[in-house]
């Protein structure tokens, strides 16, 4: 099989269209194409006028190393990659101590399923409930401002991403292949298969609670244990004459002990009380940068327009979506980083506390991406240099302005809003204009100012006029910004050797984007495949990695 890339046609080609430009670009004759399937699709949209879609296209010829003769040297053209994805062990019949996932997210969730596929019959713990619990708690706390600490859009079944716009694309680093995993993964549990192939793939929070409960539902089978609304309170650790530490089980908050040599901590990046926990047994960890920053909405309709010009509201290009960034060289911001983060086309702005007294933003989309407003994270990088006081002290930074946004809002949930115009002229809103903000429990228009550091308010002063530049009408006066967006990733990295173990502790597998290893569904999903990897050679092969990298 041969891989053909950037391969570019029109956007309303026809049928044949992919087939005849196979045979052109390969030089191929009548016959010596046998098959071929679409791998990617993306789009190129930097002339409006011109828009066009880009394939990556896997061909089946008669006689392939000829074609492959004639084309070498050639970028675009090459065998496929193999992207079958293969277990590295098997458990043994009976296998115990049954290794522990804490966490029911995407990580926890990935980290699961392959051990079950292994046969280690994992045992699954996670705080929250199971994700139509979860979903109907949540929907009260943006219907009714009641907030259940332990359900809600960071806690529960599905983790964070549940709530989101589903995206499944990452920038990771993926030799392996293991993203594939996770997209074939979702597709088998009902996620519509042209993830497989577009090249910004997303599914939208109503079909991930289904395609969530199928994957338990299959976990379960193969011989895995959930267990919700299950707190661990405390990680259990033997230390050795040689002060070396193992875990040896956990705890949960009713009392109970579970024995266990191998610990997945998939606890995602609001666990605050678990990080405390960790840091008070002595598990390395560290601060690490992370971001703060605002919601901003838009029509749909003015990114539309901006990004496709006349093919806005195409089928095949979907609701426009964008990446910003901008470098701040202005006193008070000098070499910050502001950015868009987790933008949400056709989507809403969503609460997402979990803790009382605080206001956290972020942003969610169905599949269909068909609501009024576009939204995304307008954040300003920060790191432990602006928080100083050691691993948990942004923790607090974080809870601060999260409750300074609480009050702002007048104590009630409702966050506080700002018109763009206002806010880049340095004046409080008292009402609010043609841009409707879709945040539930509501928002009370305020200066955001007040819910924000000094630099972060200079940065994003300086950044937006930037953006302008690039998507006409992004200063417009009435676009919404709602305030405060804090969790864009965890503010704690927990180290972990090349055997994916801490680095302090054997046994003990920091996963995901709470222990600073992820960053959305698809990485969170990867990493997650490889903790249950780096558990299996380990609890196969004890020492082995360790000998091996020693």
């Amino acid at each position: 099989m041969l891989r053909l890339s950037e391969l570019k046609l029109p956007l309303d080609h026809g049928d044949d269209a992919i087939a005849d430009a196979v045979n052109r670009r390969l030089g191929l004759g009548a016959g010596q194409m046998l098959s071929y399937n679409v791998a990617r699709r993306g789009y190129d949209a930097r002339k409006k006028s011109a828009i066009a879609l880009i394939y990556t296209v896997d061909v089946h010829v008669a006689d392939e190393a000829s074609v492959l003769r004639r084309h070498a040297g050639e970028r675009t053209v090459g065998p496929a990659p193999d992207i079958a994805y293969r277990p590295v062990a098997r458990a043994p019949e009976g296998f115990s101590p049954r290794p522990v996932v804490i966490g029911a997210g995407p990580s926890g969730l990935f980290a699961a399923l392959i051990l079950a596929q292994m046969g280690f019959r994992p045992l699954i713990f996670d705080r929250g409930k199971v994700v139509r619990e979860r979903t109907k708690d949540t929907w009260g706390f943006w219907r009714r401002s009641v907030l259940n600490p332990e359900s809600n859009v960071q806690f529960g079944e599905g983790g964070a991403g549940t709530f989101s716009d589903g995206k499944l694309h990452s920038q990771i680093k993926d030799p392996r292949h293991l993203g594939r995993k996770v997209l074939e993964e979702f597709v088998a549990a009902g996620a519509p298969e042209e993830i497989l192939t577009v090249s910004k793939p997303h599914i939208g929070t109503f079909r991930l609670v289904s395609m969530v409960e199928s994957m338990r539902a299959a976990i379960e089978v193969l011989g895995g244990t959930y267990r919700f609304q299950n707190k661990v309170v405390d990680i259990l650790i033997e230390t050795g004459a040689d002060g070396s530490r193992h875990v040896r089980g956990v705890a949960l908050e009713n009392g109970e002990t579970i024995a266990a040599d191998h610990v997945i901590l998939a606890i995602g990046h609001s666990a605050r009380d678990t990080f405390a926990m960790l840091h008070d047994r002595g598990i390395a960890m560290d601060a690490k940068p992370f971001s703060i920053g605002v919601r901003i909405e838009h029509p749909q309709s003015l990114i539309d327009r901006c990004r496709f010009g006349a093919f806005a509201g195409h089928p095949l290009l979907g609701a426009a979506d964008y990446k910003l960034a901008h470098q701040c060289v202005s006193p008070g911001a000098v070499g910050r980083g502001v950015y868009s983060f987790c933008m949400c086309p056709g989507g809403t702005v969503v609460a997402a506390a979990s803790e009382p007294g605080g206001v956290v933003t972020n942003g969610m989309s169905q599949y269909s991406r068909n609501e009024r407003n576009a939204n995304a994270g307008m954040v300003v990088g920060i790191t432990p240099a602006d928080y100083p006081g050691g691993p948990l002290a942004g923790i607090e930074f974080q809870r601060h302005w999260e409750r300074r946004a609480f009050a702002a809002g007048g104590g009630t949930y409702a966050a506080p809003a700002q018109r763009v115009g206002d806010f880049l002229a340095g004046r409080a809103s008292t009402t609010l204009g043609t841009v409707v903000p879709s945040y539930r429990p509501g928002v009370t228009p305020t200066d955001l100012a007040t819910c924000l550091p000094d630099f972060a308010v200079a940065a994003l002063r300086e950044a937006l006029p930037s953006f302008a530049r690039q998507i006409s009408g992004f200063t417009m006066d009435d676009a919404v910004m709602t305030g405060v967006e804090t969790r864009t990733s965890s503010p704690i990295r927990i180290p972990r050797d090349e055997t994916g173990q801490s680095v302090n502790t054997r046994g003990l597998y920091p996963t995901g984007e709470g222990a600073g290893y992820a960053g959305g569904i698809l990485s969170a999903g990867v990493d997650g495949i490889k903790a249950a990897e780096n558990v299996a050679l380990n609890a196969l092969h004890p020492g082995a990695l360790d000998r091996a990298l020693a």
